[in-house]
């Protein structure tokens, strides 16, 4: 009954943005289209950005879950970023109200796991101390995080095909080379590559 419940109160507040701001929709708004009282929500969520980052949290974990196995960095980023525009209008309201932080939250959890399944793979022969490892998916996870942040920013205007074939252009196989500088059985001369 309880996440009956919360979907419930999430399905009211998506209707509820497709008419106004985030900013402007109550507690009162969100319990009178779902048909329970306000105890109900408190029961459930302190205030309405609570319910926002389950959401956010909630559709990570089901993308997560659900998640297609990818043959490129390439491929799962652009899964990523149809996602987001499944959501744009829940996504364009977060990130323009002070939970703005949500949305990047949100993209961190699940470009983390994606990336580090491409470490992986990338790491059959060789091996990464996995505090490098992870040094590693941090770089990648923060640069894809800033540009999928401006391009939510700029309105999704930006065809996502376009966007990550460009990325891809830009970082096609520094995965791999960053690995290989990584790795922990590298000579004293191959340090100056």
């Amino acid at each position: 009954m309880s996440q009956t419940t919360k979907r419930a109160l999430e399905a009211s507040l998506k209707k509820l943005l497709l008419q106004k701001p985030l900013n402007k929709i109550t507690i009162n708004d969100i319990t009178e289209d779902c048909g329970v009282n306000r105890m109900t929500f408190y029961y459930h969520f302190k205030d309405i950005y609570d319910l926002v980052d389950w959401i956010m949290v909630e559709d990570a974990a089901k993308a997560l879950e659900n998640k297609p196995t990818f043959d490129t960095w390439t491929e799962a980023f652009l899964d990523l970023l149809h996602q987001v525009q499944e959501n744009k209008v829940l996504v364009m309201n977060v990130y323009r109200s002070i939970s703005r932080e949500q949305v990047e939250q949100y993209l961190y959890k699940l470009l983390d796991p994606m990336l580090r399944e491409f470490m992986e793979r990338g790491m059959q022969e060789i091996t990464v101390q996995d505090d490098d490892v992870q040094f590693i998916v941090d770089f990648y996870k923060y640069a894809l995080v800033g540009m999928a942040l401006e391009w939510i920013r700029k309105g999704m205007k930006e065809d996502p095909v376009r966007m990550t074939e460009r990325l891809n252009l830009l970082i096609h196989g520094d995965l791999q080379r960053a690995l290989n500088r990584f790795r922990t059985d590298r000579s004293p001369s191959e340090l100056d590559d």
